[in-house]
């Protein structure tokens, strides 16, 4: 038996990354998990990944979580294929990193579209359905840089913002046996950060390393470590948290 048995889990930009590693432990723990990202033959490519346990679907799902009619498409797919929904974990998130003087309107509105504005339209949608069965769970996913970081304004804005909009549904929400709560990453290897290596000309293991001597448990983290916090967080055994962040970052928000 999985903790999460008969559940449904709606994992956002989970076709690689934080989101995939995410997607694959439910799949592990017995849900059955639906990834929705911007491409939805990347979607369902790794829908076909997950290591499923018996009786366990994935689906992949294609949906700008920035569009309103778009995520109430892909809420109503995720009812209709799988029978529920019971879990929201608000991952999807782009960044276009740039000093103030340098950034542009749309590096601001796309940043904040895709973490802020796509964080409560899925919201919305995924909460009428849990409203009405008086359970579900959120988490969405913040990161360290919304204490600031430089030449990322709209990043640690956006992520900020999504501490505020955690704390405030957890006070809406919980009266409908919701919870709602936030992870805040610290260096994660993914391909996002491999590839912030390669444009500073780096290399791999050289630029892991720096960032791994930069925390007190020094090593890098791995999507595993955000993934086994979301789980907890999405767990009945999490049923007395609510509007919380919590950082996942080897301890340098410590220093």
């Amino acid at each position: 038996m999985g903790r999460f048995d008969q559940k449904v889990a709606v994992i956002t930009g989970a076709a690689r990354g934080i989101g995939f590693g995410t997607a694959q432990r439910f799949a592990e723990e017995g849900a059955s998990v639906a990834i929705v990202d911007l491409d939805e033959g990347a979607a369902a490519e790794a829908a076909a990944k997950l290591s499923l346990v018996d009786g366990a679907k994935a689906i992949g799902i294609g949906a700008n979580v920035s569009d309103g009619p778009s995520v109430e498409a892909a809420i109503d797919r995720v009812v209709a294929e799988l029978g529920g929904i019971h879990i929201l974990v608000n991952n999807a998130g782009i960044t276009r990193d740039n000093l103030l003087f340098k950034m542009t309107e749309d590096d601001w509105d796309l940043v904040m579209g895709v973490h802020l504005k796509g964080a409560f339209l899925m919201s919305k949608a995924a909460q009428k359905h849990f409203v009405e069965q008086k359970y579900g769970k959120i988490v969405n996913l913040s990161s360290i840089s919304a204490y600031g970081n430089r030449g990322q304004a709209n990043y640690s804005a956006a992520k900020m913002g999504v501490q505020g909009f955690t704390r405030t549904l957890g006070i809406e929400l919980g009266p409908f046996g919701i919870n709602v709560n936030a992870i805040a990453p610290g260096f994660i290897r993914t391909e996002m950060t491999e590839a912030t290596a390669d444009r500073l000309k780096m290399d791999h293991d050289e630029f892991f390393k720096l960032n791994a001597d930069a925390n007190p448990v020094k090593r890098i983290g791995y999507p595993e470590d955000i993934a086994a916090a979301i789980a907890f967080l999405c767990s009945d055994e999490a049923s007395y948290i609510t509007g919380q962040t919590i950082n996942v970052d080897g301890g340098v928000t410590l220093g």
